[in-house]
Parts: structure tokens; sequence; C-alpha cells
């Protein structure tokens, strides 16, 4: 749509921090009012309607379409929401290991070992690891613990946490960028490890190599949503 608007401006009430437009709120798509939990995602949120051109295009406004989302699906259905996200408890990437050749398994060994060895501490969890693909159980007091982590977090933090998740494949990799605890590019270079070695094993071709980047690019991005509402963040 074209732009209507000429200012854009920051107001809080009601314990958070309201999106206006020429001082009119915004709302989301299902009319809620687009109200962000920290002052500092509102102005990122903020920050994307100034830089709309003639034309509004929600595709260049990524964090606006988090905090909908958060808004108008995460948030009236909390659970049902996070099931979708303790899936990859089950068949976390990070437990998949190759069964060869020995530089793979060694990349993976370094790179993955110590992210799991980093929920073992924080969350007082085990992991069953195993080589190929055929799927392998959980321990049942890892699957309950992670499912009361991720259903304490809040619906902002919850839905940059799945996207984090659906592009790593990796719970882990998910919590531990948002627990502030890992840097989200060291973490999105151990999630593609497979995926780097393929490349360097058979080149890459440019639709790929623009994949890549795009892929890399949401990562980061979600990384970034979540920091922005690390007041409202969980510490289970």
């Amino acid at each position: 749509m074209k732009r209507f608007y000429t200012d854009v401006t920051v107001a809080a009430e009601d314990g958070g921090f309201a999106i206006r437009l020429d001082g009119r709120p915004v709302r989301t798509p299902a009319r809620a009012p687009l109200a962000l939990p920290t002052a500092a995602l509102a102005q990122a949120v903020a920050g994307e309607w100034r830089a709309q051109g003639e034309t509004v295009d929600p595709a260049s406004m990524p964090m606006t379409g988090l905090a909908n989302a958060a808004i108008d699906h995460v948030a009236p259905g909390p659970t049902t929401f996070a099931a979708g996200v303790l899936r990859y408890a089950q068949s976390d990437l990070l437990c998949y290991r190759a069964d060869g050749p020995d530089a793979l398994v060694a990349r993976q060994a370094s790179a993955w070992e110590p992210l799991l060895d980093w929920a073992r501490a924080r969350y007082g969890v085990d992991f069953a690891v195993t080589q190929g693909i055929i799927p392998v159980p959980q321990p049942d007091e890892t699957l309950a613990r992670f499912e009361a982590v991720v259903a304490a977090i809040d619906p902002f933090t919850l839905v940059g946490l799945s996207t984090l998740v659906t592009l790593s494949g990796s719970l882990v990799c998910g919590l531990a960028v948002v627990q502030g605890d890992h840097d989200a590019g060291s973490v999105w270079q151990a999630a593609e490890i497979d995926e780097a070695w393929q490349v360097e094993q058979w080149g890459e071709d440019a639709e790929a190599a623009a994949r890549a980047v795009r892929r890399a690019d949401d990562f980061a991005m979600a990384a970034a949503f979540c920091a922005l509402c690390s007041t409202v963040n969980s510490r289970t």
C-alpha cells in the first residue's frame, strides 16, 4: 500500500510501548494494537516504519512481522505454538552425527559437543547422541525439562525462538542464542556445518548461495529480535 503517514512515534502505555503513525495507533493484521514489551524493540519496529518509501513493503519489515505474529498467533495460544518448537527436542540436529568421513565427524564434534555440554549444565539434561539419521528417543526427563523451559518463555521471544530453531534444526542452538550465552553468528556456523561441508566437496551454485545468505540473514534477524525482548526473557 502507499505510505499514508509522515511521523512515526513510540508511546509508553499499559505497561508496553505502542507504535503510532501521525499519532494514530498501528494495529496488527488481526486488528490488535501493535504494542511491544520493551522500548528497544518498539524503537526497532518504529525504525522499520520510518524506513519505508512511497509504498509500505511488509517484506522489508521483518521485526514488525514477528511482532504481529507474537500478538496475533502466539499470545492467544502459546501452548499450541510451543508444541511446534518442542518437536525439535526429539530430533535435535546436534544429536545426529555423520558416520564419516573422519574430518566431518571431527568438525561436528568440535562445534556441537560444546553446545550440548552447555545445555547439560544449563538445564540439567542429557542427550542420546547417534551416528546416522535413524531416530533415537531422547530421555523423558530431557523432554520434560525442555517443555518447562519453553513454556516459561514470553510470546515475543517464543516467536523469535521458533525462527531460530526452525532454521537451525536445533532447539539447543535456539536456546543458546535466546539465553544470550552464545554468539548468534557462531551458533549459525555450527548449525551449517553439514551444508558447508557439502559446498567444500562439490561446490555451490548461485541460487544455493543466495538461499544460504537469506537463511543466515533471517537467523541473525531473529536473534536480534530476541535480544530486543531481553527484559522479558525467561531465565528458567
